[in-house]
């Protein structure tokens, strides 16, 4: 046993210094990382065209409409127009041409409806709309069994459609031909949308491709729930063939910003085009109507900033205004919002993102890279292994080799999964051994030398009483957890003693916690998690564990003996206070968990405050983290080092640690912006525990100013 643990001892030093190789071989990963956020810069304003028809559709004069709002949209710095697979109804509200159904047919010829009989009928507005729709109407009807034959009327020439228009006018066909000519006559970019509910056939789709690439085409977005091809890629490999057909074009594909539901395939033809891909972010018609110029801009800037975002998507719909009694036109907000010294276009410009086309992220991936990853795998194992034996002083050199065999195997079965997993470790490993660090320097100050993190402690002569974490005598209310001889004031250090020991404790805390960004960085290294077609797994459990296994530690493992602790916890006689505080605990977790993640919430006031932070600093700090975690972590700290009750303000310091690992879990974040927010929330945190600190001096003053005269009255 003796010798096991001598083994166990070596090998944590060992871990440690394979733990800081690890960070080590991290940086030039994460400096391949930071080379390529810089490859990209050009953002690009997209407009969706076939809202323009729409609002146009509600307007006296339509053609002149659209004409007029297309110059002001590339007056505005709007560059580019989406144009979508068109269908009947929209060619109609281009003023493509006249759409009827059987009983308005007839009514134009002057003759009854014929019994038992339901078709769709259409004129063409000209011979030039003829020949570049009858073709593309005649392939997309006739190759789903239905009869396309000539329909003449007053000398327009049409067709009839052998179905009923309800289900004629729901058919998708490749873009208006004539809209994107028009559009790129008039100086516009061209942004197909394509979807995946045309049959696909491998000689129309190479024909369309071509046709974009004379235009001018770079870049496709998707309409729908799936990419174009992806139906019948397991039975004629379709997507493959779109795959190579964008490659040999040089067209790109374009990825929407936190869809519901990802679009199914992308992941696979972002991986076919060599990852061509741009972020974009789409704001939502209401959006673009309802919110102030000034939200709009800051909501691109901190997208292009913070997301990696390079298209932004404008959205625009008419809206009916009873109380004047009008529909009202959308494209005015719009183009305040982009125009103008305080507009998007002049701030995003400011910081660095000029307008004009988007490109993809380019990054390379050298050969030693592979190399340092494995070493920054290991490093990861080390963490999660000398965490082990934090708690447990035999499992240290296990868990190491078991972490060892298990990451191999996983990495053959999918290495995707098994980084994801270390590095979820690690992020849970470095944070809370830094606070176990924290808790038993605290330890040594306040009961006596003890050996640090996953060593024995050795308690001192003639200690005979459990030194465990527990509630004070005096506070029966909370079920009388505690005994004789616990000490809860610790006196001869100074206030300033404390406050200096106090602050380079939570800077060598800060520094073991933040040995795990590195190693995140180095193993989440892929272009999938900058471009968000994967996301690192597990928020929710790093914003816990780390909470929790400080909590347990404190509690459970400060004494002599763990099992002894355990008892104690475990017999507490429940009252009605220990009920609601579990209760606020409870509530106040559900909460804390809704502000995590990609989807967590935030309330007007704070979208304020945060609007607020970002004017003054350029990048908004983590409101947790500076408003409560490192304030009170600070405040516990310096407490800690008097009272033993303030320990319990370590728990909450935890939440800190651990979101400093998380800010750099946000890949598509640029690693500069992380760095600036982990260190403004440190920076900021530490002065408002100082001023909590303040506060708390002369509130402890005051009080031992007044109790004694108090208690002299009463007496």
């Amino acid at each position: 046993m003796l010798k096991w643990q001598q083994w166990n001892r070596a090998a944590r030093r060992i871990m440690w210094v394979l733990a800081l190789i690890g960070v080590i071989a991290a940086i030039p990963i994460g400096a391949n990382r930071w080379q390529m956020e810089k490859t990209s810069k050009q953002v690009e304003y997209v407009f969706d065209y076939s809202d323009l028809v729409l609002v146009a559709s509600y307007q006296s004069r339509p053609v002149d409409y659209i004409k007029s709002e297309l110059q002001k949209l590339k007056s505005h710095g709007v560059g580019t127009l989406s144009v979508f697979e068109s269908r009947l109804d929209e060619l109609e509200n281009a003023g493509r041409l006249g759409l009827y159904s059987e009983a308005e047919a007839a009514l134009l010829q002057g003759k009854p409806s014929p019994a038992g009989q339901n078709y769709t009928y259409l004129l063409f507005e000209g011979a030039r709309e003829q020949a570049a729709l009858e073709p593309m109407i005649r392939e997309r009807f006739e190759s789903d069994g239905i009869a396309v034959r000539p329909w003449d009327l007053d000398g327009k020439r049409g067709l009839v459609l052998e179905t009923p228009m309800a289900g004629a006018v729901l058919k998708s066909m490749a873009p208006d031909p004539l809209a994107l000519t028009e559009l790129h006559d008039a100086g516009f970019r061209l942004l197909p949308r394509l979807s995946d509910r045309i049959p696909y056939d491998t000689e129309r789709m190479d024909a369309l491709l071509a046709g974009f690439k004379n235009l001018g085409v770079t870049r496709i977005l998707f309409d729908g729930g799936a990419v174009t091809g992806f139906a019948d890629q397991a039975a004629d490999k379709t997507l493959t063939h779109f795959a190579q057909k964008l490659n040999e074009y040089g067209i790109g594909i374009t990825a929407i910003e936190n869809l519901k539901k990802p679009q199914s395939g992308l992941n696979t033809l972002a991986y076919l085009t060599h990852y061509n891909v741009t972020r974009l972010y789409s704001l939502s018609d209401k959006d673009a109507a309802a919110l102030k110029p000034d939200v709009i801009a800051d909501r691109f800037l901190l997208a292009a900033k913070d997301r990696n975002i390079r298209m932004f998507y404008l959205n625009a719909a008419p809206s009916a205004n009873l109380d004047k009694g009008t529909v009202t036109d959308p494209m005015d907000n719009l183009y305040k919002s982009l125009d103008g010294p305080d507009g998007a276009i002049a701030k995003l410009d400011s910081f660095g993102f000029p307008s004009g086309e988007a490109h993809a992220f380019e990054r390379s991936y050298p050969s030693w890279m592979k190399a340092l990853k494995a070493v920054v795998a290991l490093g990861a194992i080390s963490l999660i292994a000398l965490l082990a034996g934090a708690f447990f002083n035999g499992l240290a050199l296990i868990v190491f080799l078991l972490g060892l065999a298990g990451s191999a195997g996983l990495y053959v079965l999918n290495s995707s999964l098994m980084e994801q997993g270390l590095a979820l470790g690690a992020a849970i490993s470095a944070p809370t051994l830094a606070m176990i660090w924290a808790i038993n320097r605290i330890r040594s100050h306040t009961e006596g030398q003890r050996r640090p993190v996953g060593g024995e402690w050795n308690s001192a002569a003639g200690e005979g009483t459990d030194r465990s974490f527990q509630v004070s005598p005096w506070s029966g209310m909370l079920g009388g957890l505690g005994q004789a001889g616990t000490r809860w004031v610790f006196r001869g250090l100074s206030a300033g003693r404390r406050l200096t020991m106090a602050l380079s404790i939570l800077a060598v805390t800060s520094l073991i916690s933040i040995l795990a960004i590195p190693i995140v960085i180095g193993l989440l290294n892929s272009m999938t998690y900058s471009l968000v077609l994967e996301q690192f797994r597990g928020v929710s459990l790093l914003h816990l564990a780390p909470i929790g296994l400080t909590a347990v530690y404190l509690f459970l493992f400060t004494g002599q003996s763990v099992w002894l602790s355990l008892r104690r916890v475990l017999g507490l006689q429940i009252t009605i206070l220990w009920c609601v505080a579990v209760a606020v605990i409870g509530a106040a977790g559900l909460y804390y968990l809704s502000r995590t993640g990609n989807s967590g919430t935030a309330t007007s006031l704070e979208l304020v405050f945060r609007n607020t932070l970002e004017g003054t600093f350029g990048v908004r700090p983590r409101f947790k983290e500076f408003l409560l975690a490192h304030p009170l972590m600070v405040l516990g700290l310096f407490l800690s080092l008097r009272y033993r009750a303030a320990w319990v303000l370590l728990i909450v310091g935890s939440m800190g640690q651990l979101s400093m690992v998380d800010t750099f879990a946000h890949i598509h974040t640029p690693i500069h912006i992380s760095l600036i927010r982990i260190l403004l929330g440190l920076g900021i945190g530490v002065v408002i525990g100082l001023i909590l600190i303040a506060a708390w001096q002369i509130g402890e003053t005051l009080v031992r100013r007044f109790w004694p005269r108090e208690r002299a009255a009463n007496g």
